[in-house]
């Protein structure tokens, strides 16, 4: 019996999985949803069994979206009190590694945590859309921010002004899409990237996603010192003398994440 109501964990191989669990509703995202998600990759994050997080939905989607019953009968003030998008902003400081496995409908509030990913595997036939427009509202767990820093301006509005279905090729091509695999496969070949990144030295995975996302906010000179002092640090680190030195005895390191 899993001791969350609407996800399935667990770790293997240096690797965190939370599986969406509600597969008869396509996965909505109900709000004890998102705050299952939260607590488990913050849990993860201090880990050190974990080097990375790998995301994905039970059955034949994803996630669908937010689940509408549950908040169709909400007021501004009731929005306010709840405050609930800030388990979601607590999504953007993790610092290890997210792999984000999708397949089937990838809608609204799901699109939003798809694109909390660091990385993007896709079965062949997912789509992607916010539909929200055509409920009367809009994105707002970050959808609006993250796609337009993805696509630009005009595309993210096209797209989002029509509620447009995007093909998993589409996604592709524009960026937010890293690999498009047959549904047979899509679990094989995430644990298999997962499973390459989580061998890799876990301080300097920790620091390169941590440079590269100043790099989507701060100017290329700000950038490029961040960058610097990053690099710097890990010279500090076992697994820099041990890459190193492995490098120099000509044989396989052996990193520890210290």
């Amino acid at each position: 019996m899993s001791e969350y109501a609407f996800i399935e964990t667990k770790v293997e191989d240096y690797i965190g999985i939370i599986e969406l669990n509600r597969p008869k509703q396509l996965n909505a995202l109900n709000r004890q949803m998102m705050k299952e998600i939260v607590q488990v990759m913050e849990r993860y994050d201090q880990d050190d069994t974990v080097r990375v997080i790998l995301l994905k939905g039970k059955g034949r989607a994803f996630s669908a979206g937010a689940d509408i019953d549950e908040m169709s009968n909400d007021d501004p003030i009731h929005l306010e009190l709840l405050n609930q998008f800030q388990d979601w902003d607590r999504l953007s400081v993790i610092k290890k590694p997210i792999i984000g496995a999708v397949q089937g409908f990838v809608f609204g509030g799901g699109f939003e945590l798809a694109l909390s990913c660091d990385v993007l595997i896709a079965a062949e036939g997912t789509e992607f859309s916010f539909p929200e427009v055509n409920l009367g509202v809009m994105p707002g767990a970050g959808g609006t921010q993250r796609l337009t820093k993805l696509v630009g301006r005009t595309l993210a509005l096209e797209w989002i002004w029509s509620a447009k279905r995007i093909q998993v090729e589409e996604a592709q091509s524009h960026g937010f899409v890293n690999r498009i695999v047959s549904g047979e496969l899509l679990e094989e070949e995430t644990l298999k990237f997962a499973k390459m990144i989580a061998e890799k030295p876990p301080l300097a995975i920790r620091l390169i996603k941590d440079s590269v996302n100043k790099a989507v906010d701060y100017s290329l000179y700000e950038g490029m010192q961040y960058e610097r002092k990053n690099f710097y640090l890990l010279f500090s680190s076992e697994d820099q003398k041990e890459g190193m030195n492995a490098f120099i005895e000509k044989r396989k390191p052996k990193f520890h994440g210290k």
